[in-house]
């Protein structure tokens, strides 16, 4: 795999606590994340899919839970994780158009899987993310189909590709090319380490709002580029995985501070915009069909919870830079153009 650049090659340190070892959401055990893309020109799109274990996850659930900052999206599964809070599906990303076609092959595969394993499933709980990217694709052919879903569910690993690639190769973020990008943090508590990671699909922001590290950048690069300035529209979805044990409402909480990485780089979480974000947790299974009356869950103390704050809102504003710097210039649908902010950034003196 070729390397990617990331915010740390530009000296962009986010926050202050320590990232795993990859720096990616797959740093929580058992978590993969795989692609597929589609670039042929006027076609600029493709699947991700993030595999949150490697057992059936739907005979052994993890607890899990959404949160909708702004609404302007088009999601397949979000109302049985608010109702139960508990995830059972692999979690894929796509284009606007092509959300149907992802969910029925998340379907097919677990009925093949089913099948296999004797079971008789008649209920299942696809989830599907999605971000518009029709400024560089031509979104209105939706050539994604289920053999892109499972492309992408066969190559997960844990070391993935960032940037223009799967459901991020078609992606615009902050009027520069955005994508997959992703983070990770180590939280010490209770005298053991444990992982949080965030996965995003970047597709929202404007130019001249743009902000690093504090840093109002937009408005420059916009003077270097000549580049005009455009309302804020699109989406970026949010996966956060950890193998902290987090109540399916601990996790909800948590979903909702990737507003805080987001305001970090400058949105405003503009009317055209959704901003959807989901969590689960690898620590707790639930069993499909358990006959006990009561289960025992072990949870976090909620006076710990600032630090699961504190590593949310770095991995999202980290995943956000990682999927910038990772993407290189696109040119997709018209002729037009999305710039790499690794072409154009610079980091200013004394750092």
């Amino acid at each position: 795999m070729e390397r990617r650049n990331r915010a740390s090659d530009y000296g962009i340190r986010v926050g202050e606590l320590p990232a795993g070892k990859l720096g990616l959401i797959s740093d929580v055990p058992g978590v993969r994340v795989g692609h597929a893309t589609i670039d042929d020109g006027g076609s600029k799109t493709g699947v991700t899919v993030l595999l949150p274990a490697e057992h059936d996850l739907y005979r052994s659930k993890f607890e899990a839970a959404c949160c909708v900052l702004n609404g302007f999206g088009k999601t397949v599964g979000l109302v049985q994780i608010d109702e139960l809070g508990t995830l059972e599906s692999p979690i894929a990303l796509t284009n606007t158009l092509g959300v149907g076609i992802v969910a029925d092959a998340l379907v097919e595969r677990a009925l093949s899987s089913d099948l296999k394993a004797g079971g008789l499933l008649t209920s299942f709980n696809p989830v599907v993310g999605e971000c518009n990217d029709s400024w560089l694709n031509d979104i209105r052919k939706r050539v994604v189909e289920r053999r892109h879903v499972y492309e992408a569910m066969e190559s997960a690993c844990a070391d993935f590709e960032e940037g223009g690639v799967g459901a991020g190769t078609g992606m615009s973020c902050h009027g520069l090319k955005g994508g997959i990008g992703s983070a990770s943090r180590v939280l010490s508590i209770g005298g053991k380490d444990y992982t949080l990671g965030v996965l995003a699909l970047s597709n929202h922001g404007s130019l001249p709002d743009l902000a690093i590290s504090g840093r109002p950048v937009g408005r420059e690069l916009m003077e270097r580029m000549a580049a005009e300035t455009m309302p804020e529209r699109g989406s970026i979805i949010s996966v956060i995985a950890t193998d902290l044990p987090l109540s399916s409402r601990q996790l909800g909480r948590a979903c909702r501070r990737v507003g805080v990485g987001l305001a970090r780089l400058g949105s405003f979480l503009g009317q055209g915009s959704g901003e959807i974000a989901l969590a689960f947790s690898t620590a707790n299974h639930v069993a499909q069909d358990a006959e006990e009356d009561f289960f025992d869950h072990r949870i976090l103390n909620e006076n710990r919870l600032d630090l699961v704050f504190r590593a949310v809102a770095e991995c999202e504003e980290e995943s956000v830079l990682n999927s910038m710097f990772a993407a290189r210039r696109a040119v997709g649908y018209k002729g037009r153009v999305r710039e790499s902010l690794a072409d154009w950034y610079r980091p200013w003196p004394g750092h």
